[in-house]
């Protein structure tokens, strides 16, 4: 039988976002958050061929920089390991080379980002450069991780017990990410963390809710988080898939 899954999001966007799942184990959450970051294929710079540089920086640090701006991934199927996609810059200065100056030969992978500053020129030097750009996993180098910032927190339950006496006075109670109270989502910014502004001069019990957690993903603009998301869970399923596949030889 299929487990049920109920997922919702807190805090909806392309690039950050916040969502609550339900019905998963703490291992699985972890497998969810482990895969964002190192198994879902993410475009990114790989070889670099200087036609000129006659800026302060070396042609290895200005490589290892281009191989750090994110790139757009394609949907799924439509590149494959050996494919490349050819990036040029040429700029001269005075001025500053942005992510923004590189040219793609294909218009499914471009910067994610125009404003990343890669080197800065002064009068008469120049940088021009070919780059190819592969698909590759975090897991392989850290440029393609296209997850940058992923997490998850138990979602915890509120639940005021009584009020405090007339001497006693609120104590801080500070809390991160998100809680239920009464069956409502409440993100934790709203009352600046600490449970005492959101319930002055109450008593309180907290508790982790069982198998729900609340995941934030920020990514760095090469996939939307719903891609994100659903690419990982898929490469968890062909790994169960290959494993049941194996065992059953």
């Amino acid at each position: 039988m299929t487990e049920a899954y109920d997922v919702e999001f807190v805090e909806p966007g392309d690039r950050k976002a916040r969502f609550l799942v339900r019905g998963v184990t703490p291992a699985f959450a972890n497998g969810i958050r482990r895969a964002m970051v190192a198994d879902v294929p993410t475009m990114a710079i790989d070889t670099v061929r200087f036609v000129e540089n006659s800026s302060v920086m070396f042609d290895e640090q200005l490589a290892l920089r281009l191989g750090l701006v994110p790139l757009s991934t394609p949907p799924e199927g439509e590149f494959g390991d050996e494919d490349t996609v050819t990036l040029s810059i040429d700029v001269e200065g005075p001025g500053t080379a942005y992510s923004g100056d590189l040219v793609s030969s294909d218009a499914l992978v471009q910067p994610a980002d125009e404003n990343v500053p890669i080197i800065e020129l002064k009068d008469g030097q120049r940088l021009e450069a070919e780059a190819d750009a592969v698909l590759n996993h975090g897991k392989d180098h850290a440029k393609h991780q296209g997850g940058v910032a992923v997490g998850y927190r138990h979602l915890q339950r509120v639940e005021v017990v009584g009020d405090l006496s007339e001497f006693e006075e609120s104590e801080s109670h500070i809390v991160r990410g998100v809680i239920e109270d009464d069956g409502e989502l409440v993100v934790s910014d709203e009352f600046d963390h600490d449970l005492a502004n959101r319930y002055p001069g109450k008593e309180l019990e907290l508790e982790d809710v069982p198998n729900a957690f609340v995941f934030h993903v920020e990514t760095d603009g090469s996939t939307t988080v719903e891609e994100l998301v659903t690419r990982s869970v898929d490469t968890i399923e062909a790994r169960a898939t290959e494993l049941e596949e194996a065992v059953q030889l």
